[in-house]
């Protein structure tokens, strides 16, 4: 795949997707950055222009080249913008029937060779394929945040992904210079069937009266030397996010080990979603 010769889209100007979209203007390809609301576009404008000075300022990329970056990506408020695109990640939230819609509408308006990708954390690649008339060109492309630090992208096959459209998403993610690394489908996939039930059982900790959340994130950063405790992390995800997972591992596995605490359960419906909300397990500015 020729950067130059391909222009790719993105559904979503949120944390995900103003990253998703910053790597690939980065690495040379034309993007179209699509989100309804017009408010939160011009914040992931924002975003994106602020992380390549970023970059700048630590000598990863030309300061001279930010601005041909930035112009690289093409803000729209209307999928139609995406009509020429020969692959649209969607970066939408967390939901089933969320990016379902989605799917089933970029379906009916890209060409019929253009692949669609999703960025879900957690959610059946066979599912949204099988809401499609390409089921054999949907793949899941999980990256992690924050996308422009972060090396990995899960790359995961639903039962009706083809070899070649493997393939094309795993050289497209070494274009971005990621590392891509193949997963099957199944719930949560590799990273967060692991990851979240480590993050819900910190939170029962909390809960029963084990430790302070403070006391847990610290045995894990000095004991476990993780860069970040269990529920600093699930707040830097968002409690929302990590609640999504754990439902649809609990749906998904069908194993009651997946229950979602309780507390991150009254949490969320408090509005208290981590850093994003200013509350979480922790206070912030």
């Amino acid at each position: 795949m020729n950067a130059m010769e391909q222009r790719l889209g993105v559904v979503g100007a949120g944390t995900m997707g103003n990253g998703i979209a910053h790597v690939f203007a980065r690495a040379g390809f034309d993007v179209t950055m699509v989100e309804v609301n017009e408010q939160a576009l011009e914040r992931g404008l924002g975003m994106i222009r602020k992380n390549l000075e970023r970059e700048a300022l630590k000598g990863k990329i030309d300061t001279a080249e930010v601005p041909s970056i930035f112009t690289r990506v093409r803000p729209a408020t209307t999928l139609d913008a995406l009509r020429d695109c020969s692959l649209v990640v969607e970066a939408a939230t967390e939901r089933l029937e969320v990016k379902r819609e989605i799917f089933r509408n970029l379906d009916g308006l890209l060409r019929e060779e253009a692949i669609l990708a999703t960025n879900t954390s957690s959610i059946s690649i066979t599912k949204l394929a099988a809401a499609t008339g390409r089921p054999d060109r949907v793949i899941g492309m999980h990256f992690f945040n924050p996308v422009p630090v972060m090396a990995l992208v899960e790359v995961i096959r639903g039962l009706q992904t083809s070899d070649v459209t493997f393939a094309v998403v795993r050289e497209l993610a070494l274009a971005a210079g990621k590392t891509p690394v193949e997963v099957n489908d199944a719930a949560g996939f590799v990273s967060n069937r692991v990851l979240m039930p480590l993050l819900n059982e910190a939170m029962f900790a909390v809960m029963e009266g084990v430790a302070t959340a403070e006391a847990v994130d610290e045995i894990f950063r000095l004991g476990m030397a993780h860069p970040m405790g269990p529920l600093t992390l699930a707040d830097f995800i968002g409690l929302d996010v990590c609640l999504d997972i754990m439902r649809v591992l609990e749906a998904g596995l069908g194993d009651p080990k997946y229950r979602p605490c309780p507390v991150l359960i009254r949490m969320v419906d408090a509005g208290w979603l981590g850093r994003k909300s200013g509350r979480g397990f922790y206070m912030y500015q």
